[in-house]
């Protein structure tokens, strides 16, 4: 009778564990930031050259990688050409092209190699929110991770970026970037 009591109750913490992470209600949102300054128009910030030095931290907090990046943007009015190489501390070299249209003032969609489907991104005041799938090479294998990835500008020159990377919903890992504009 004990273990039938201690098993509903921890079937009870499981279940509020999940109904509270999984809950979106009070998440901060991107139109959380429509009237503040400066704004970031994504494709004027990143045209041209941009710098970029990052952290990775795994699920506990602590840093597991470290790396610099040069990023250049071109465009033509309508799409962001966006290319990206990464130049991680272990030695590893990433490339990235990411194509980004800009459907309207606030949203935007993009696809990249490594990305399943559409990127979805929004635009409002000093921030950028992009969520995407991406194919993560983890020992030899493909992992899709989400990214929920937020993107801040400080002034003309930098911008903040906060990527928390999820699967099945339970963060695995979090991201922190400094961008530097040339």
């Amino acid at each position: 009778m004990r273990h039938i009591k201690i098993i509903k109750s921890i079937s009870l913490i499981i279940v509020l564990f999940l109904i509270t992470s999984c809950s979106n209600n009070s998440a901060m949102k991107p139109e959380d930031f429509k009237n503040k300054q400066p704004r970031l128009i994504i494709e004027e910030y990143l045209t041209g050259d941009v710098k970029a030095w990052g952290v990775l931290q795994n699920r506990s907090g602590k840093v597991t990688r470290q790396f610099s990046a040069d990023l250049n943007g071109t465009w033509d009015g309508k799409q962001l050409i966006l290319n990206e190489k990464f130049n991680w501390d272990d030695g590893e070299i990433q490339k990235r092209e990411w194509t980004i249209n800009k459907i309207d003032e606030n949203n935007y969609e993009g696809t990249a190699g490594d990305v399943v489907g559409k990127a979805i991104g929004y635009s409002y005041g000093p921030a950028f929110k992009f969520e995407y799938v991406l194919l993560v090479p983890v020992k030899g294998k493909e992992m899709k991770i989400t990214f929920d990835d937020w993107i801040f500008k400080q002034d003309d020159r930098v911008a903040i970026n906060r990527a928390t990377m999820t699967k099945f919903g339970f963060k695995v890992a979090e991201l922190t970037v400094v961008f530097v504009k040339d």
